[in-house]
Parts: structure tokens; C-alpha cells; sequence
């Protein structure tokens, strides 16, 4: 059985990381993709578990981002699901490699609120929440590029909505047929055996 593949898209401050850590938490089979970046090193951060830091050889915001298709392709052979936490121009190019990926962009519940977000979070200065504005309204620009908008107004209500996109994906017909749920069906099985 081949895992599925979850793209998630936000603006900075929407809360994409933290529903989808509280994703990973709560549901079994399922782990994030770690891109690898040239931007330095931020304190708290660490190699491998946040990003793969390497050298500019490897843009937003002056950076380069990016994910590893061997090591994304190994995780669904594996069987386990994966998310790539991805801006609108990665999910883009995801999509067209990964026709099957299932995608969901977080949004904010307004503008000022992810204002408020982002100073509260106390990490930038104003002419960073400035910019990180501006990429916001371009972000949120293309949610109607992805199959599902969940609204983070309220972190639980958007955490249960973002597994429940998982579960209905992990109950699709060719996934339920891949792990074996049909074989009741089969000849010899189940209720209409003779």
C-alpha cells in the first residue's frame, strides 16, 4: 500500500505548524516532510527536526526552500502518509508531480487577526510583520488552488478539521481496496461466501 501525500499551505501566523503538529500527535501513520532551506539557523531550531539546513547552493524572503522527492517517495512506499508544509507556488508544483496529493490551505480568520498573530508571537520586528503581510495576501490569494480552506478561527475546531480531511482521504475507495477492506468481497470470504 502506497501513503498518501498531504500538502498544507497558510500564511506565516495562520497556525499551519502547530495544527499540524497537533495532527501528528493525534493520528497514527502519519509524519511531516523536513525541507531543506538556506536560511540560517534560528535559535530553538534543529538540524533534521525543523528544517535540513544547507548551503545556498540548494526564495522566499531572500531564502531558498525546498523537499526532497526521494525522500518524500520513500515515505509513501513506505506505507505511512506524509505532509508537506509548502507555500502556493510549491503546492503548484506538487500537484503537477503528485496528481493524488490532497491539498489544504489554512486560512486566518481575517487579516487583523493575523496581525495581531504575528506581533503577539514577539519573533519580528514591524518591517518583518510588514513583509510578512504582503506575502499573506498573496498567499491567501490562490486558496482556491487546493480541495479544502479550513478557517483557524478556533485552534481545536480547525485541529478536528484538519483530521477529518485525513480520515475521509484514508477512507477513499482505493485506499480502503489497497489495505484489504474488500476482501469480504472476494470469493470464499466473508457474507456471500457459500
Amino acid at each position: 500500500m502506497i501513503g498518501q501525500l498531504f500538502i498544507v499551505s497558510a500564511p506565516s501566523g495562520a497556525g499551519k505548524t502547530s495544527l499540524v503538529h497537533a495532527l501528528l500527535h493525534e493520528l497514527p501513520g502519519i509524519g511531516v516532510s523536513v525541507s531543506h532551506t538556506t536560511r540560517p539557523m534560528r535559535p530553538g531550531e534543529v538540524q533534521g527536526r525543523d528544517y535540513h539546513f544547507v548551503d545556498v547552493d540548494a526564495l522566499v524572503f531572500g531564502n531558498h526552500y525546498g523537499t526532497s522527492r526521494s525522500g518524500v517517495d520513500a515515505v509513501l512506499a513506505s506505507g505511512r502518509d506524509l505532509v508537506l508544509e509548502i507555500d502556493w507556488q510549491g503546492a503548484r508544483r506538487v500537484r503537477e508531480l503528485v496528481p493524488g496529493a490532497v491539498s489544504v490551505f489554512i486560512m486566518p480568520p481575517s487579516l487583523e487577526e493575523l496581525r495581531r498573530r504575528l506581533e503577539h508571537r514577539g519573533k519580528d520586528g514591524p518591517d518583518t510583520i510588514a513583509r510578512r503581510m504582503e506575502a499573506a495576501r498573496e498567499e491567501m490569494s490562490h486558496f482556491d488552488e487546493y480541495q479544502y480552506l479550513i478557517v483557524n478561527a478556533d485552534f481545536e475546531r480547525a485541529r478536528d478539521d484538519l483530521m477529518a480531511v485525513v480520515r475521509a482521504a484514508r477512507l477513499a475507495t482505493p485506499r480502503q481496496r489497497a489495505c484489504g477492506a474488500t476482501a469480504a468481497l472476494e470469493p470464499g470470504h466473508g457474507p456471500m461466501a457459500s
